[in-house]
């Protein structure tokens, strides 16, 4: 099997061109290349597909092989992916993935994409939606009981889950113990992503993030984008903020008019490989 290794900011995916290749049998494909010891090393597999509706299609996996609905780092990826190999030479795409159809700018330099914006929709606010198990009609500074210990969270989806929790201390976190129980809260009927976050100032927010299904990651990008929501509902920043993820930074705005959030951030090629599949 070809492939080719990116990431957005640190959030690294193993990539097929499934124009040209096919993969048989996804989710143990995704838990046998993600594998940093035996594999190649990933947070994931994501599949370029093509589309009847769209530019392509990004079909993403999880290295526990669950199929996820939408990695923003992951579709950045997929755009440069397409322009930069000659799938689809356009500078505006539209990608569709299993929460719709995402459109997407790019900046291209020296023939090559090196940031790309991302329309990522409109963030879902409504708690029955997200899922998440509430007696009020948006979950916004909800207090929950993990691990003993009473944290407030802010409930967004971007197509996935979020709980977003603001801590005065984000380096200190013991993120390995606190993101399952996260994850697993019967608060959370799909399981969720959580997004520990700092303020800085009123443009500027640091996470870091537990991703369902991947643990801790360098950057979650739906995550950047629950985040700013969060913390414009909050009265915490403005509509604009840049997200400091562990692996880099992500620009993000809600325009509030159009209720739609946008993702700007780099793209990286690793490098292009063979594997053998077991």
């Amino acid at each position: 099997m070809k492939f080719t290794k990116m990431h957005g900011i640190g959030n690294d995916y193993v990539y097929v061109n499934c124009f040209q290749e096919k993969v048989d049998n996804p989710s143990e494909v995704a838990k046998f290349v993600s594998d940093r010891h035996f594999g190649v090393g990933s947070d994931g597999l994501i599949l370029i597909k093509p589309s009847q509706i769209a530019d392509c299609e990004m079909d993403m996996y999880n290295l526990d092989g669950s199929q996820g609905a939408m990695c923003g780092n992951g579709i950045r990826c997929v755009a440069k992916y397409v322009y930069d190999y000659g799938i689809v030479p356009k500078t505006t795409l539209r990608i569709a993935t299993k929460s719709g159809i995402k459109e997407l700018n790019l900046t291209v330099e020296n023939g090559k994409v090196s940031l790309v914006r991302v329309n990522m929709g409109a963030p879902i606010l409504e708690a029955s939606k997200i899922p998440v198990v509430s007696d009020q009609s948006q979950a916004v500074n909800q207090p929950i009981k993990v691990n003993g210990h009473t944290y407030y969270f802010t409930g967004v989806s971007m197509g996935n889950p979020h709980a977003v929790v603001y801590l005065d201390d984000v380096d200190n976190l013991d993120i390995e113990k606190i993101g399952p129980a996260f994850e697993k809260h019967p608060v959370f009927p799909d399981r969720v992503n959580t997004e520990f976050v700092k303020v800085i100032d009123r443009k500027t927010l640091k996470m870091r993030v537990w991703e369902r299904g991947s643990g801790e990651t360098l950057a979650c990008g739906t995550g950047a984008c629950a985040v700013a929501v969060s913390s414009i509902l909050n009265n915490l920043t403005g509509e604009e903020v840049t997200v400091k993820l562990l692996g880099g930074d992500l620009k993000i705005h809600w325009d509030r008019l159009e209720n739609l959030v946008y993702m700007t951030g780099p793209a990286t090629t690793v490098f292009d490989g063979e594997i053998t599949l077991p």
